[in-house]
């Protein structure tokens, strides 16, 4: 049974920063791809990043790059998302998901397999 638990999430002013974590309990954590989504009220579930299971490639949504960093940690089973430059439209519940994939690093929900039950994340003006 794969287990997603998210943490660090906050309130933070705008040009803040924090760290969110996931948590990964389960078989072989290094054989997923590891995705963060987020979705904002009234919002579809929106791709932020995504790290293959290797890694060592990465993908990010245009609105995120050059302020969010995705890695993961394969020996702690965990992987971090770094928030840097925080802006108040950041302002969402943030999710961690696993999937394994023949894609190396998908950004739609359908491809990932497992979720996490997500953070808040709100950034006040």
């Amino acid at each position: 049974q794969v287990q997603l638990v998210e943490s660090g999430g906050g309130l933070v002013q705008a040009g803040g920063s924090l760290r969110l974590s996931c948590a990964y309990s389960g078989r072989a954590f290094s054989s997923y791809a590891m995705a963060w989504f987020r979705q904002a009220p009234g919002k579809e579930r929106e791709f932020v990043a995504a790290t293959s299971w290797s890694g060592d490639r990465f993908k990010y949504v245009d609105s995120v790059k050059g302020r969010f960093t995705i890695s993961r940690d394969n020996g702690k089973n965990t992987v971090y998302l770094q928030m840097n430059s925080l802006k108040p439209e950041d302002t969402a519940v943030y999710y961690c998901a696993a999937g394994v994939t023949r894609v190396a690093v998908p950004n739609t929900p359908s491809a990932y397999d497992y979720w996490g039950q997500g953070t808040q994340v709100t950034v006040s003006s």
